[in-house]
């Protein structure tokens, strides 16, 4: 599949790639048809699609029948006069019918917008007023059917509520039935029952606008972030080349189908190599579950943000057959080393981070050719030309800690960003004079490796050192003690601002909160990095803020101590 869309496909070091990477890019590129309707001609009886649910539930979909389902969707959404442009909200968790929805959608040129279940009524308002919403597919869930119910006197744009699901309790029904029937249409009782899907006659051109993101919103109200037709081609180094993938493969990602990392892990790069998703659909994390769900199903490709990792490796590894396991892959926030090691040492797998962002594929990698160093999000991937630049805007040298920024130049590279959708001054504020600016900083040492130190709002400046609050986590998350934590800065008369590390402990740690091991945890750090970045106030917590994606929320942790 891949040789239709790259000159070469196969690499054998970071020269090769980067000098050999080129996209072969076709007229009119649309995911759904020419990647997978081509597979479903090519090879319909492959498994495209493993979903299971902790119900035990569990469905098996090949390439042909996905081609079938996702046919017979588009024509169901286009008898409720969803098409061209269109705005449609997703809303259904790791429900099957996201990934045959969102096929649909890209069938008829509508345009998708994933987002998470725990949305509020305002939040659904906020989103439905700034898109336009004109259609939410949801799920027949208690919270989201009310949340959903509450908004809709305030969307003046929303024409359509389609729940999906079996059933529904008093609740979700209640909920539904204050909608107006001419709003409301019941998936599971309807779909089946449109025509034969024909192929409208124009669908899309690549720039226009396929997918939309709200951002994960770590700071101020959440940005809408607009993807053209490539961005879908874009990923297809994220599965085939970061992943590491093959037809033989099956991938699980641990994401939440609202976020971005849904379409990193679950949906277009996977695809485009051809492996088979693995979905398990839950509604709690837990980490042994989800071990013996690896072990049961003889998972090979594993990816997850290093919170996921920091819970399995407290496990007991040896009580779970993972040896199918070939390769696996960590993203969303930077990896700690200690947790790297300690995977290695229970699995014999090294941990290959990627970095990226709503606004982009990934950006920096760590590819099957190269050797992780532990905590290093790896080099630029090709397809981007990224860069280091200091705050007047000038290249970084070797060691020296900058802004992450991507040269577009006169042609925008596969898989950024469009821009923020009806906000023109943000888009101009990220990205200007040929630079988009990530916000992220970082710095590369003398192979060309990066570095995470932090967004540029979280540095913190104590006493003139500027401190990266990813350098003090990361020797904090070398004491046994410490299951995760997040540094922030407080302000301080004498030194303008102190650092704080707000603490999750293991549980056979919980009992010995307290001034001993504060002092304990300080020396801890002392010892593990210069001295003058310590924590001079530690809290301890029994979880961190974080946004659906695993991002844990400083933002919210300074604004809780700006208000003691």
């Amino acid at each position: 599949m891949i040789e239709r869309f790259l000159k070469q496909t196969s690499f054998k070091s970071v020269e090769d790639y980067n000098k050999n990477l080129e996209f072969i890019i076709p007229e009119n590129f649309n995911f759904a048809y020419d990647v997978m309707d081509a597979w479903a001609e090519e090879a319909p009886e492959k498994l495209a699609i493993l979903w299971t649910n902790d119900q035990g539930e569990e469905r098996r979909t090949t390439y042909g029948e996905l081609k079938e389902q996702s046919d017979q969707a588009a024509s169901y959404l286009q008898t409720l006069g969803i098409g061209k442009n269109d705005p449609v909200m997703l809303i259904l968790k790791r429900h099957y019918e996201w990934w045959v929805i969102m096929l649909a959608l890209c069938k008829i040129g509508a345009i998708v917008i994933p987002a998470t279940h725990m949305l509020t009524k305002h939040d659904i308002v906020y989103r439905n007023t700034r898109a336009s919403v004109k259609a939410i597919i949801c799920a027949k869930d208690d919270y989201i059917c009310e949340q959903i119910g509450l908004a809709v006197d305030e969307s003046p744009t929303l024409k359509t509520v389609i729940a999906v699901g079996e059933q529904t309790t008093a609740v979700a029904n209640s909920a539904l039935c204050t909608l107006h029937s001419a709003l409301y249409h019941d998936w599971t009782k309807e779909w089946q029952q449109a025509p034969k899907f024909v192929r409208p006659a124009f669908v899309n051109e690549n720039d226009d606008t396929m997918l939309m993101y709200f951002t994960s919103g770590t700071s101020g109200e959440p940005k809408m972030v607009a993807h053209d037709y490539l961005y879908a081609m874009g990923h297809l180094t994220t599965g085939c080349f970061w992943h590491n993938l093959h037809e033989g493969s099956l991938h699980l990602t641990v994401a939440d189908t609202g976020w971005g990392k849904a379409v990193w892990g679950k949906f277009y790069g996977q695809w485009f190599a051809g492996a088979t998703v693995f979905v398990f659909d839950h509604e709690k994390f837990n980490a042994d579950t989800l071990l013996r769900q690896m072990e049961k199903y003889r998972v090979t490709s594993f990816c997850a943000p290093p919170t996921i990792y920091r819970f399995m490796i407290r496990e007991d590894l040896s009580k779970y057959d993972l040896s199918s396991l070939e390769y696996c892959c960590t993203a969303g926030e930077a990896l700690n080393p200690a947790v790297f090691d300690k995977f290695y040492e229970k699995t014999g797998i090294k941990m290959m981070e990627g970095f990226g962002q709503t606004e982009t594929t990934m950006t920096l990698g760590t590819f099957p050719w190269m050797q992780p160093k532990p905590g290093s999000m790896g080099i630029p991937n090709a397809q981007y030309d990224i860069d280091l630049l200091r705050a007047d805007g000038t290249p970084c040298e070797d060691g020296e800690k900058g802004e992450i920024v991507i040269r577009v130049g006169d042609k925008k590279p596969i898989g950024l960003f469009k821009g923020y959708y009806r906000d023109e001054e943000k888009t101009r504020e990220a990205w200007h004079d040929g630079i988009y600016h990530t916000g992220d900083m970082a710095w590369r040492d003398e192979d060309g490796y990066y570095w995470f130190e932090g967004r540029i709002d979280d540095v913190i400046k104590s006493s003139g050192y500027r401190i990266g609050p990813f350098e003090v986590e990361s020797a904090l998350m070398t004491h046994p003690a410490v299951v995760e934590c997040a540094i922030t800065g407080v302000p301080d008369d004498i030194r303008g601002m102190v650092v704080k590390a707000t603490v999750v402990l293991g549980k056979e740690w919980k009992d010995k909160a307290g001034d001993d091991l504060i002092k304990e945890l300080q020396q801890h750090v002392k010892r593990e990095t210069a001295p003058y970045k310590y924590p001079r106030i530690i809290e301890f917590v029994d979880e961190l803020p974080k946004t659906i994606s695993g991002k844990i929320r400083r933002v919210e942790i300074r604004q809780k101590d700006s208000q003691k």
